[in-house]
């Protein structure tokens, strides 16, 4: 199981993407959420061939849910930066999201963990759109993210966005397992090794 989770502002469509790609329902009432919410949904990826369950964690955005959200962090296997592009702030605050995760998430190295940004609400007039694609794929390049532009109104994206976060999570994980691997046939050759270079020293 991979765990998964919704970073952002309130108000930028968190909840939204989340119950489209797991329910493929959109709720034009959703309220904000308090707290953390969760979804599981089981999905085939291209580098894992039996299929993955994604437990998806959509955490509250405003400043006085933060004591209960950032416990939930710890264990996540990828982060979704959420801003909506009719938000400039939002798109500004990426980075606060950003901190925020890694501080209570214990991360040790962010620059091997997967964060994928998300630009929401691309259904919006373009008159309104206060952040422009130029700008979101410049900051994401700076900072080593993938960057998808969605709409959960329209459901634009948002199963790419997810799939990406769930194999790139999966490669992490299949890296890190390998590297064990690696280490622990070191660790027994190495044991080998000096074994038979006792066995060797008795034969003297």
């Amino acid at each position: 199981m991979l765990k998964i989770v919704l970073l952002g502002d309130g108000g930028v469509g968190k909840s939204s993407l989340m119950n489209v790609y797991v329910t493929e329902r959109f709720d034009p009432n959703s309220s904000h959420t308090i707290g953390v919410e969760f979804l599981k949904k089981e999905i085939t990826t291209l580098n894992r061939s039996e299929p993955t369950v994604l437990q998806i964690w959509d955490t509250a955005g405003q400043e006085r849910f933060k004591s209960l959200r950032t416990p939930f962090y710890r264990g996540s296997d990828a982060c979704l930066l959420t801003f909506a592009v009719d938000d400039d702030q939002s798109f500004k605050n990426l980075s606060i999201w950003q901190e925020e995760f890694c501080k209570y998430s214990k991360l040790s190295n962010r620059n091997c963990f997967p964060f994928i940004v998300i630009g929401n609400k691309i259904d919006v007039p373009e008159s309104e759109r206060k952040v422009t694609t130029q700008q979101a794929e410049s900051w994401c390049k700076e900072h080593n993210m993938p960057y998808f532009e969605t709409s959960a109104k329209d459901v634009i994206n948002v199963d790419k966005a997810f799939t990406m976060a769930a194999s790139k999570a999966i490669e992490l994980e299949t890296n890190f397992n390998g590297t064990i691997a690696m280490n622990v046939q070191g660790i027994n050759l190495n044991s080998s090794q000096r074994q038979q270079k006792n066995d060797n020293s008795g034969c003297c």
